[in-house]
């Protein structure tokens, strides 16, 4: 099966005005958008560290959803689903799979990025027949060079950021250069198109 049971198709439109849904995933509401065809399989986005619906790039997202299904989500905790925030990677990709179920799909396409990476490379093992297809992007494997040093990086950016009042990402993502402020400030203007239904914001204690 390649479509979400009970889940009406929704008219293909922009990321910046998809409407948010939820579904219950044993008594846990998480919340979601989708957007594109309604057949084939379906593209689930696995996104960053410390990262809400609100975070992925509009003009990535449309672009996918042009020739997909194409499906977004916050994890348990994070932004406006419920529950508590996993503490492991593994509890992380557990919680992916059971939504993915609970959308009606046995078969899906990941992609990871970042933190959503880490995830998704541990549904590829676990759950070889869910998933047909990972693309991983700005990740890396459990011990690979350099992973030790993400968690490091990440609070040394978010304090710069804050010492500067800049948004985390332009230094996470972007090079400290002028071609790289450049389309930093270009993708955090996209980051603000969506002008209602907002996701609520990121939690300190999960950030």
């Amino acid at each position: 099966m390649s479509a979400a049971r009970g889940s009406p198709a929704p008219t293909p439109t922009s990321y910046a005005n998809t409407p948010t849904r939820s579904v219950s995933v044993r008594g846990v509401e998480f919340v979601y958008r989708q957007l594109g065809p309604d057949h084939g399989v379906p593209l689930i986005l696995l996104n960053h560290l410390a990262a809400v619906l609100d975070d992925w790039d509009p003009r990535v997202v449309d672009g996918l959803a042009a020739q997909r299904r194409e499906i977004t989500f916050d994890a348990s905790g994070v932004g406006a689903s419920g529950g508590s925030t996993p503490d492991t990677i593994e509890a992380m990709a557990r919680d992916t799979v059971l939504f993915i179920k609970a959308l009606g799909y046995d078969q899906v396409d990941l992609l990871g990025l970042s933190m959503g990476g880490f995830v998704a490379q541990v549904i590829a093992v676990r759950e070889p027949r869910l998933v047909r297809k990972v693309v991983l992007a700005g990740t890396g494997p459990a011990g690979g060079p350099g992973i030790d040093k993400v968690t490091r990086l990440t609070i040394k950016d978010t304090l710069r950021a804050v010492l500067t009042r800049k948004d985390p990402k332009q230094y996470l993502f972007f090079p400290d250069t002028a071609v790289g402020r450049r389309a930093a400030h270009a993708f955090l203007e996209r980051l603000k198109e969506r002008r209602d239904g907002r996701d609520e914001a990121i939690s300190l204690l999960v950030a």
